[in-house]
């Protein structure tokens, strides 16, 4: 019996803004917003990236707990 083993999904650490902004389903202006306050933005010349593992830690600050 040959059992087929899914293939681990890579998550990309840094990503563009545009990439992030469909990742997390919000506008780029968003996402570029929030980004920013969390401190996530590295620029390279005119590479702008952010890195996800910031942003994420972030977002959490926003849950909402009843």
């Amino acid at each position: 019996m040959d059992r087929k083993i899914p293939k681990k999904v890579d998550r990309k650490r840094f990503v563009r803004y545009k990439e992030g902004a469909e990742m997390y389903s919000m506008c780029q202006s968003k996402f570029e917003d929030m980004a920013k306050d969390a401190g996530a933005v590295y620029k390279l010349n005119k590479l702008v990236l952010v890195n996800c593992d910031i942003f994420e830690q972030y977002l959490e600050t926003f849950r909402l707990s009843d």
